[in-house]
């Protein structure tokens, strides 16, 4: 039951993802998030590195919560949040803007389709018309133009 907790709440990270980027970060705290699409931060740290604090904190309390309570739901809940939050470190920040230049090359069709949709998510600088707010699921014809390369 624990693993299916940690599952669901590494899945349902993704809807969470879009609606906090859509609605938090391009919207009420765009002060935040606008040097992440501005570049203005010469690879350096970026006021958008904040938000990790952000989201650390509620989950950080969820871990002590469930920690004290004998390991209940909510400590579950909070190693999902985490796992979530070490993937999408790993995909946006080292694979997709390159913090660490590893993985530049990947024939990956699922690699690519996150990378360009991302792609297409930057190509907007300012907070109002974006799209792909999503991280580790973007629309399907980003999907489509790497799948299909690869069958003949």
């Amino acid at each position: 039951m624990n693993f299916l907790i940690v599952l669901v709440t590494f899945f349902v990270m993704e809807g969470m993802t879009w609606l906090i980027h859509k609605y938090v970060m391009h919207g009420f705290l765009w002060t935040l998030h606008r040097d992440h699409h501005d570049h203005s931060n010469d690879g350096k740290m970026e006021r958008n590195d904040y938000f990790f604090a952000i989201f650390a904190i509620p989950t950080i309390a969820l871990m002590y919560y469930g920690t004290i309570n004998n390991f209940n739901a909510y400590f579950y809940i909070a190693i999902g949040i985490t796992l979530y939050g070490m993937a999408y470190f790993f995909v946006h920040d080292i694979f997709i803007h390159q913090r660490f230049k590893i993985l530049r090359d990947t024939k990956n069709p699922y690699l690519l389709a996150i990378r360009r949709g991302h792609k297409q998510h930057h190509k907007h600088t300012g907070k109002e018309h974006g799209e792909c707010f999503g991280f580790l699921w973007v629309p399907v014809k980003y999907f489509r133009m790497y799948f299909n390369k690869n069958k003949t």
